[in-house]
């Protein structure tokens, strides 16, 4: 009897050392992920709006016309979709927004680009439901200087009660009028 104790627990032994082994390790903390969480945010109007989304990176890769195709649509971003939530009435472009949550996504081409608003939010980045299209809105389109590694969604030139929504990456910036009404 006392063999098979010894036995069951060097066997219980051994088998939990990984484990342990893992929670004593300085590197075992968690790697950061390839694509963080980012947020972009603006007061308008003295309302708060925001976008959330994950910011991926280039790490070498062809970005628009490889990783990211033309003439499709686009998560504009990383991992869930991209959201924007709104506490006040915007005009994006051309188009009228009522305050609450939507999803971001773009059609980018070589020459142009469609920002569009979708009213289905919740869903993984490459769920998208055409239906649900708020509106779709051309995007003015710059070429950058240098190449931005990391893609990243901002809000600039903001004066009163307008601003510019901006997407870069690569050697792309993407950007809308934005006004709160």
């Amino acid at each position: 009897m006392k063999i098979l104790a010894s036995v069951l627990t060097l066997v219980a032994s051994v088998a939990l050392l990984p484990a342990g082994l893992a929670q004593m390790s300085p590197g075992a903390a968690k790697k950061p992920p390839l694509s963080p969480a980012a947020k972009a945010s603006v007061d308008l109007a003295g309302k708060q709006v925001t976008i959330d989304y994950s910011a991926p990176s280039m790490r070498g890769r062809k970005i628009f016309g490889g990783l990211v195709p033309y003439d499709h649509w686009w998560r504009t971003g990383a991992n869930p979709a991209t959201t924007l939530k709104t506490a006040v009435d915007l005009k994006i472009g051309t188009a009228t927004v009522p305050a609450g949550s939507y999803t971001l996504y773009t059609i980018p081409s070589e020459t142009t680009w469609k920002l569009i608003i979708n009213k289905q939010t919740g869903q993984w980045g490459t769920v998208y439901n055409e239906p649900k299209d708020l509106a779709r809105v051309d995007m003015q389109k710059n070429t950058l200087p240098q190449p931005q590694e990391k893609m990243s969604i901002s809000f600039e030139n903001t004066r009163g009660n307008q601003t510019q929504l901006h997407v870069r990456w690569d050697t792309t910036d993407v950007w809308v009028p934005v006004v709160a009404q």
